[in-house]
């Protein structure tokens, strides 16, 4: 079976994004388990190579079916939009427009059927609205560049996975946007990923939104039984392996340790603290329900130390790992 062929986009080229990128390249397994093409700026990442030490080559090409994808040498797709010497370590207008272009281009290509999966580093937001592009994230932007109405964000490290029913918005917009249908359809979306993966029975537990679950209506105003409860029923009824609402506090200490192969957050930081905790430089972004495969990293631009060689690459070794693993192969 051929390896798949994963797009990696730079990400803000004034973050750390081609600095793991080519940290990441370095390692030959990546190249046994996919064929790898960078979409973004050839200077930026020879730039990123020096300052990393990687010691690599990188190819400019044209068009993505030009690449060698041959270990020791890093193929990208040379879009060109930066000068020599960009800043590293700064929120600029420029940045965000390359990263919203980088991204742009590789929708287009697994789009076109052109690779596999997309392979994201991080941008910035700040950057990104300066430039024109009003989206909270990478995972808001793929929607729309492929026309998806609704997105589920993963999250995956070697102890847990967690998907959410909302992200980035404000805590009380989410609790007001969380609805029985909505948490199904999320429950739905993680469940097709893991029986994908070979789970035939996945077992899965929803969090509650409020403290103890809400101790039988003590703490709220009834939101488990009224926008969780159903969802849950409801899955169940499908003969899914669903529990829930539970209490998060207690609830991520049962996944961690195996109990459960996947938790349904109810909003980001719920989801996000716990997988952080456990291994920030392991988690890797899954976005869910999206036309095509995307992974990421689980960590931000980290400007304050971009252009220093100090990043650790192994969120991006992973992501490209669980890109591969997830995605199907072209012939």
């Amino acid at each position: 079976m051929n390896k798949p062929k994963i797009v990696i986009t730079m990400g803000d080229p004034s973050g750390i994004g081609p600095e793991v990128i080519m940290k990441a390249l370095k390692h030959k397994d990546v190249y046994d388990m996919c064929s790898p093409v960078v979409i973004g700026d050839a200077l930026r990442l020879e730039e990123a190579g020096k300052i990393v030490h990687a010691g690599l080559d990188v190819r400019s090409i044209n068009d993505v079916e030009e690449a060698k994808c041959e270990f020791g040498t890093v193929d990208c797709l040379d879009l060109k939009l930066l000068k020599a010497n960009h800043p590293f370590g700064v929120v600029l207008k420029e940045s965000g427009e390359a990263a919203y272009q980088y991204i742009k281009k590789a929708a287009e290509i697994v789009m076109d059927n052109k690779a596999d999966a997309i392979c994201t580093a991080p941008l910035c937001k700040e950057a990104l609205h300066n430039a024109g592009h009003n989206f909270p994230g990478h995972t808001e932007l793929l929607a729309h560049l492929t026309h998806t109405p609704e997105v589920s964000m993963m999250l995956v490290s070697p102890k847990l996975r967690v998907i959410h029913v909302t992200t980035h918005i404000g805590l009380i917009d989410a609790i007001a946007k969380i609805e029985p249908g909505l948490v199904e359809r999320v429950i739905s979306r993680g469940h097709n990923v893991l029986v994908k993966r070979g789970m035939k029975n996945p077992k899965i537990a929803v969090c509650a939104i409020n403290p103890h679950a809400g101790e039988n209506g003590l703490f709220g105003y009834g939101e488990e039984e009224k926008k969780i409860v159903p969802a849950v029923k409801a899955c169940q009824a499908k003969g899914w392996n669903v529990v829930g609402p539970l209490p998060a506090d207690t609830l991520f200490y049962l996944a961690g340790r195996g109990d459960y192969d996947m938790v349904v957050a109810m909003y980001h930081d719920q989801g996000h603290i716990p997988i952080k905790v456990l291994g920030l430089e392991s988690g890797v972004n899954i976005t869910v329900g999206l036309p095509v495969i995307r992974t990421s990293v689980d960590h931000g631009t980290a400007f304050d130390i971009a252009g220093k060689g100090i990043a650790d690459e192994q969120s991006m070794v992973e992501a490209l790992r669980q890109a591969a693993e997830l995605a199907p192969r072209t012939e």
